[in-house]
């Protein structure tokens, strides 16, 4: 049983179900995309701090990563407590049966690198999984109800290993916040809320599901309601007990096993071999020159920074400050960079230990060459994958894997100088939406292209047996003189991208604090169409954009920013006011 340490024990007077209570009072609702919706942008103050800070979706989740951080822990420690908490607290996002990409700044090494927490392949899937007997693509939604689209769970491996390497704290106390809260209840969030609604009929369809977000009568869980999930709860104990191993070779695997394959309408074939072969990597940061700065990044099977670097690269051939954030121009600029950093993704980017990928994308020369075919005021007619440097190349086919939104991002920096920004992720709203031992389990597997080959050409981004389906997440440290100048990152699916491209556009370009950088009204252009943010002033660049030649679509862009920014010996941070996030530092 959890032994609740001495610095928690205030919360036997107020724990944290009922701080959240007035915290929500100032938070907001999130996507439109199925299952979550929006209320829209909202002011949000810059945060200040002198020595640690966490910034994430949830204010109970910065909550329990702030109470760490002032008990001394680590930025990973922290790390370990909100991603226990988001997982309970906001559990359409992330959660133990998902995934993650870690970027991590070791402040005594003075050392940058990435782990990476992806969910795999089960070794028994095939690249038709998500085909038809005809051999045609599934429709989206069949394919992520069940079992077929969970892919091994790599979160609390990665927490574990995480925790092992750069932990101070006791395991067990990072994991004790978060099973109080599933003991004693938390308050049901109104982004919560909205998303159970959004997604009723999907999240009917499996009894245990139903049962954790529906009231008896079958109606949705309401916004101010306590919730408590003791199945969670236990979970955690024997987290905390016998340690993150019994994830992954103990009752939890063989319970998510035994789920996923029992799945009669739509069975998957995860099996326990695959939870004992599970692996987190260590890889090498993706690092783009930028001005002054690095702008580092998750690379492969991320695209998330070879495309923000690309976007950043190209971008930087105009002069973006010159026409500040009020232009036309410079949005043109950076949709048609977009667009064009987006076909290069499309054509080349993947899990590297199963597919080879150019070594020129991220190439000065390269970067300038593609720059060139934007032409100032115009929109491109078209865009192309290019020609980048390859020693061996092979022809592939463009990818057509759908990414859906409901992801989580945190960013933290400790006392000491060390740095955190994680993306984590069960991929689409509630995932799978197959619940075992109090969670959900992913449907990441529906991130990889259902097709296998394009016009007798493969394509990249296939499903392979053990392989990690690309992803967009965009986990981001920027390096100022060797050390961290900014944490930044967002969930978004493949619009993550354009997220992370236009805070960091918007700061290192525009001048903007972090908080305003990240409140600026989103505006993205990925596959041709340019999406802006409904509700907000840039829907006033509709008819220039138009008149420039770009088909528009004003809707409801719900990312979840959260940036710490580094500097003059202070911490500055932002929340991203379309979610309920939640800065707090000391």
């Amino acid at each position: 049983m959890f032994q609740i340490p001495t610095w928690r024990k205030f919360l036997a007077i107020t724990p944290l179900y009922l701080i959240s209570t007035s915290l929500f009072a100032a938070g907001q609702a999130a996507d439109t995309v199925a299952p979550e919706a929006s209320t829209g942008l909202q002011e949000q103050a810059l945060i200040k701090a002198k020595n640690y800070m966490v910034a994430s979706a949830n204010p109970v989740a910065s909550q329990a990563g702030y109470d760490i951080l002032k008990a001394g822990g680590s930025a990973i420690d922290a790390l370990v407590a909100v991603q226990m908490a988001l997982g309970l607290v906001e559990p359409q996002s992330s959660g133990l049966g998902g995934g993650a990409f870690v970027m991590y700044y070791d402040a005594s090494k003075k050392q940058l690198t990435t782990f990476d927490g992806r969910e795999t392949a089960p070794m028994d899937a095939t690249p038709e999984l998500f085909q038809d007997e005809k051999g045609e693509p599934l429709s989206f939604y069949t394919a992520v109800v069940g079992g077929r689209s969970v892919g091994t769970p790599g979160t609390v491996k990665l927490m574990g290993e995480l925790h092992d390497r750069y932990g101070t704290l006791p395991w067990e106390d990072l994991l004790a916040p978060a099973a109080q809260l599933a003991q004693e209840g938390f308050i049901v969030s109104p982004r919560l809320a909205e998303s159970i609604k959004g997604s009723a009929e999907r999240l009917s369809r499996y009894p245990e599901t139903k049962a954790y977000f529906f009231n008896h009568d079958g109606t949705p869980r309401e916004a101010g309601s306590k919730l408590t999930n003791t199945a969670y709860y236990e979970t955690l104990n024997l987290l905390s007990t016998y340690g993150p191993e019994e994830f992954y070779t103990g009752r939890i695997a063989k319970d998510i096993v035994t789920k996923v394959q029992g799945i009669g309408d739509n069975p998957g074939v995860l099996s326990e071999q695959d939870f004992a072969n599970y692996k987190v990597k260590e890889r090498t940061p993706v690092c783009l020159p930028y001005k002054q700065f690095d702008i580092c990044g998750m690379g492969p099977p991320s695209s998330g920074a070879l495309t923000v670097g690309q976007i950043m690269g190209i971008t930087e051939q105009f002069n973006l400050a010159e026409m500040g954030p009020n232009s036309p121009e410079a949005w043109q600029i950076i949709g048609d960079a977009s667009r064009l950093a987006f076909a290069d993704r499309g054509r080349y980017m993947a899990d590297t230990d199963y597919v080879p990928m150019p070594e020129g994308l991220l190439d000065k020369s390269y970067l300038a060459e593609r720059a060139k075919l934007i032409t100032p005021g115009k929109a491109l007619d078209s865009v192309a994958p290019g020609s980048p440097q390859w020693r061996f190349p092979i022809a592939q086919a463009d990818d057509i894997a759908i990414e859906l939104p409901s992801t989580s991002h945190i960013s933290i920096v400790d006392k000491d100088g060390n740095a955190v920004s994680v993306t984590t992720t069960i991929e689409n709203g509630f995932g799978s939406n197959v619940m075992s031992n109090g969670f959900l389990l992913n449907n990441e597997l529906t991130d990889f292209s259902f097709k296998s080959f394009q016009d007798g050409y493969p394509i990249a981004n296939r499903l392979e047996p053990g392989k990690r389906p690309r992803s967009s997440m965009s986990p981001t440290i920027v390096m100022k003189d060797g050390a961290p100048y900014l944490v930044v990152g967002s969930p978004g699916g493949s619009r993550i991208i354009g997220y992370v491209a236009k805070t960091l556009i918007a700061h290192l370009e525009w001048g903007m604090d972090i908080q305003q950088a990240i409140s600026l009204p989103n505006m993205l252009n990925r596959f041709g169409t340019y999406d802006i943010e409904e509700g907000s002033n840039a829907e006033a660049f509709a008819k220039p954009l138009t008149d420039m030649g770009f088909k528009i679509s004003v809707r409801d862009l719900n990312s979840g920013i959260q940036g710490i920014i580094v500097e003059d010996n202070q911490l500055l941070g932002g929340a991203d006011p379309r979610r309920e996030g939640l800065v707090l530092g000391d």
